[in-house]
């Protein structure tokens, strides 16, 4: 952990790290978030300008718990900003194609010259090097070369888009957080710092480990809904309810799926679990069932079961689900309702301290903090 400089005052386990992100959008500023959550002192550095996405800062949740300053990279001087930064960081986090941060002069090689203790994460889609490398892409490209993409949806539809969630976030953030952290660790050990090269690629086709040990084992067919938990399964899947809404059942194993059935009156078909050729009456006959009630009257027919049965509630509902609510797995801050750090720690408890950081805002509070006093000769928004 790096002492230049007085230590910024934070909460949790991370605290008194130091980051530097230089400012992208998806992925890195998400990874950014979660070590700012868990403690960190995160100084994003953004760009002169309009910001990149057509959000107002103020909701964009995932610059919570961080710190702003403005360098135009462009400038003269711009590099030499980022690299006194680098200088008094334990991690700097950047998210640009192969080649650009060491073109704009402060790649890895740059800042370990000034900061040889750096762990240098870098997150892209496609990684830094193979044939796709300097390619542009998005989240729904690099799940679908991986095989992801392909296992999700109904066999004759086109595979639905699970957000960003699987490839941007799964694949990449949380890939780079245990990333930095693990290289920061080696740092600890050895006193030398490196480059992490987090892929959405990787970290994707890394999340697919147990499909592939089932496809080699022969326990997984590759083509989609033909599976346990692709929705192949008439007890593991989505069921739509008289008011149009969804109910999820997840009632694999043989005591939860009994329950399950006997909840819904049809007994009947226990018989049925691992019956493959029964499995079409049995998804007809569940489907029969749910659209009896609405979602809230089964919502109260399975509250107190042990058959894996909840309902699928909308982004705004979520945060009213009874054990969400006791839990404060969703909190308000600065007038926006949004996730609560995750994990949780017993010794070290973590929290949404601050609203999202403007651009620019705490130039002068990182200038002292840092002792970068070349901060406060930096440009303040002008387009570059």
């Amino acid at each position: 952990m790096t002492t230049a400089g007085a230590p910024t005052k934070g909460q949790g386990p991370l605290a008194g790290l130091r980051v530097v992100e230089l400012a992208g959008i998806g992925p890195g500023p998400f990874a950014a978030m979660l070590l700012a959550d868990l403690g960190a002192d995160v100084v994003r550095v953004d760009r002169p300008g309009t910001p990149q996405l057509a959000v107002d800062p103020a909701h964009d949740v995932t610059n919570r718990n961080k710190r702003s300053v403005i360098v135009d990279l462009k400038s003269a001087d711009g590099p030499a900003r980022v690299l006194d930064l680098a200088e008094r960081a334990d991690i700097l986090i950047e998210g640009f194609r192969p080649g650009v941060a060491e073109r704009l002069g402060v790649g890895p090689e740059d800042c370990h010259a000034r900061n040889p203790r750096l762990v240098y994460g870098r997150m892209t889609g496609w990684g830094q090097d193979g044939p796709l490398a300097d390619r542009a892409g998005h989240d729904v490209a690099y799940i679908a070369v991986t095989g992801a993409l392909g296992m999700i949806g109904a066999p004759d539809e086109p595979p639905p888009v699970p957000a960003n969630l699987v490839g941007d976030y799964a694949g990449g953030s949380l890939y780079l957080v245990v990333g930095v952290l693990a290289a920061l660790h080696h740092v600890r050990e050895t006193g030398a710092g490196q480059v992490v090269d987090a892929a959405i690629v990787d970290g994707t086709a890394h999340l697919t480990a147990m499909i592939h040990g089932m496809l080699a084992a022969g326990g997984w067919q590759d083509r989609r809904a033909a599976n346990l938990l692709d929705g192949g399964c008439p007890y593991y899947g989505t069921y739509e309810t008289a008011d149009g809404a969804y109910m999820a059942v997840g009632a694999l194993e043989q005591k939860f799926y009994e329950e399950f059935l006997r909840l819904l009156g049809l007994d009947e078909l226990i018989p049925a679990r691992k019956d493959w050729t029964r499995w079409g009456e049995l998804r007809e006959r569940i489907a029969a069932r749910f659209k009896s009630r609405t979602r809230d009257e089964w919502t109260a027919v399975f509250a107190d079961s042990d058959a894996c049965v909840a309902p699928v509630l909308s982004l705004r509902e979520a945060p009213h689900h009874p054990h969400l609510a006791a839990r404060g797995t969703f909190t308000d801050h600065a007038g926006i309702t949004q996730p609560a750090p995750a994990p949780r720690f017993s010794a070290t408890p973590t929290a949404v301290r601050t609203a999202p950081a403007r651009p620019g805002a705490d130039t002068a509070d990182v200038a002292r903090d840092w002792r970068v006093p070349g901060l406060l000769c930096a440009p303040d928004g002008d387009d570059a």
